[in-house]
């Protein structure tokens, strides 16, 4: 693995020796304009989070917290949440296609398992051993097996079967250039976490497991502040060109103890990995709490502070 580290129903179950237990969140005058007034106007004009939701005064909250979260952050931030609970929803630039980076492992988990399902078999046991590798480590050279075993047509078939409509498969076997969605992410999570036509039970089992069990390194973005008693399963991703500089980017889904949602923080023109983490961070930080105002302090999930991901392969710029 690549990997860089900041510093200091009839189908088969494909996937039922992965489903292990998940990972939880720990209980215990006229003039030249002054910057200060561009940066106002700019702040002005900046999209704010567009959120709706069952439950009174929720989605204003929301809305007015993510916003503050980003305040004064550079780079460009899209988001979706879904909380099935009171049934809220917010988004943020969520129709916005960004260089996937290693988040699109769910992807190609989703993959190699619907087209097992296709073929009514379960997974091999090299299958297996590259689909744990490529969640829990986020090991390249696992995923570009399984990309090379699926081909792009594989993947573009099952994103469509899947609704993900402007997922968008990476050429030339440079899967981290996937293009993707916010919106599209937080349907993956859907159909991860709700039955549905597309991922059996089994394989959907098999993907929140995997997620569930990402090594500690990997597990900051979207997971942080989740409430103590929460299953946190996460994906990870960032790479830097020079265009658009860093990407970073988390997906997350928080179930169990009465919760049930899902959140994707997508980034790109973050200067530096730290600056896109701080800002995911800050967001899942505000998305938790807003959610969850009865969680105690002490009890939210607090990540390393020490993130790793890899790095996926990238043609030269």
């Amino acid at each position: 693995m690549t990997s860089d580290r900041i510093p200091r129903h009839p189908r088969t179950a494909v996937c039922a020796a992965l489903t292990a237990a998940v990972v939880a969140a720990p209980v215990a005058g006229a003039g030249p304009a002054s910057a200060a007034s561009v940066a106002s106007a700019a702040a002005a004009t900046a999209p704010r989070p567009v959120c709706v939701s069952h439950q009174s005064g929720l989605a204003g909250k929301m809305s007015k917290d993510i916003a503050g979260a980003l305040r004064g952050r550079s780079g460009t931030v899209a988001i979706s949440l879904r909380d099935h609970t009171t049934h809220t929803r917010c988004t943020l630039r969520a129709n916005q296609g960004f260089d996937s980076a290693s988040v699109v492992k769910v992807t190609v988990l989703g993959t190699l398992l619907w087209d097992a399902q296709r073929h009514h078999r379960g997974l091999t046991k090299r299958e297996k051993t590259l689909a744990k590798a490529m969640i829990t480590k986020s090991d390249n050279a696992s995923t570009s097996k399984l990309w090379k075993q699926l081909k792009p047509s594989g993947v573009k078939a099952f994103v469509r079967a899947a609704g993900m409509d402007a997922t968008v498969p990476g050429k030339d076997g440079y899967w981290g250039l996937t293009r993707i969605t916010a919106n599209d992410q937080e349907r993956l999570l859907d159909l991860i976490t709700h039955p549905n036509t597309v991922l059996s039970d089994g394989s959907r089992a098999c993907v929140l497991s995997l997620m569930g069990k990402v090594i500690p390194e990997q597990r900051w973005g979207t997971p942080a502040g989740a409430p103590g008693g929460t299953r946190i399963h996460v994906k990870n991703g960032w790479l830097e060109r020079s265009t658009h500089g860093w990407r970073v980017h988390s997906i997350g889904a928080f179930t169990g103890g009465g919760h049930d949602y899902t959140l994707t923080v997508l980034t790109q023109g973050n200067r530096t990995m730290e600056a896109g983490v701080a800002t995911i961070e800050a967001v899942a930080r505000a998305v938790h709490r807003d959610l969850t105002p009865t969680a105690y302090a002490v009890t939210r999930y607090a990540p390393t502070d020490r993130p790793e991901e890899a790095l996926p392969a990238v043609p030269k710029d």
